[in-house]
């Protein structure tokens, strides 16, 4: 990234995504659109609305684009309809148990989501000529999800290298954090964090037990962070 480079963001208003943006802003990155994606997940009416208050906040073009077809694409615990309706809860030793990790990974999968959002965001930086793909990745998830990898992105642009006539690039500011030093960068850029919907459910609050949850509560505990009022199960 650099002086006078822009992209497009991927901006689901969890944790990764949004440091991600405010982390290219701080570089001077220009953001000329904000994507945020309804592809049939629970927890899409609060991602779509604290993305939209972060764009506002940002003062950066927001658009939603809606992936209906998800819904048809297996039985992840993470889409409204699901025939697996029922979402993996870990404690907080599970997050380093390789085991359980990967057993709950493997219930709120969706098949190459990532993949399918990237190239979209593609198809809107060729068209507005933008330089950069802007991902939340981490290296903490990484290790359960392939597509939130540093590997992964290499290889994405690979292929955009031949997919894109500007050769669009996929970059990701967290990619080698894990979530509590992107919490620590949160509170360097005094980041609004009462804006973050990272809960794999729909509710007023975040539910404070799906693995997405428990992995921000940690983050904000390691730094000191008071978090009761953003979960409605705040205990850990």
């Amino acid at each position: 990234m650099g002086i006078n480079q822009s992209a497009i963001a991927l901006l689901s208003a969890g944790l990764d995504s949004s440091l991600a943006v405010a982390m290219a802003l701080k570089e001077g990155v220009q953001i000329k659109l904000a994507l945020t994606f309804d592809y049939g997940q629970k927890a899409a009416p609060q991602e779509i609305k604290q993305a939209s208050r972060l764009a506002s906040y940002w003062k950066i073009p927001h658009k939603q684009v809606n992936l209906p077809f998800f819904a048809e694409s297996g039985h992840s615990s993470l889409l409204r309809g699901s025939t697996n309706k029922e979402l993996p809860r870990l404690s907080l030793d599970d997050l380093d148990n390789l085991e359980a990790s990967q057993k709950s990974a493997k219930a709120v999968w969706v098949p190459n989501r990532n993949g399918v959002f990237i190239e979209i965001a593609a198809c809107f930086a060729e068209q507005l000529g933008a330089s950069y793909i802007l991902v939340g990745f981490n290296r903490e998830e990484a290790a359960t999800f392939p597509d939130n990898s540093k590997a992964y992105r290499e290889s994405l642009n690979r292929a955009l290298s031949f997919s894109t006539a500007n050769h669009v690039q996929v970059i990701s500011p967290t990619e080698l954090l894990n979530k509590t030093q992107i919490v620590e960068m949160a509170l360097k850029l005094k980041f609004p964090m009462e804006f973050l919907w990272s809960c794999y459910e729909n509710g007023t609050q975040m539910c404070g037990s799906c693995e997405s949850c428990m992995r921000l509560k940690r983050a904000l505990k390691q730094n000191e962070v008071p978090f009761d009022d953003y979960f409605a199960n705040p205990s850990v």
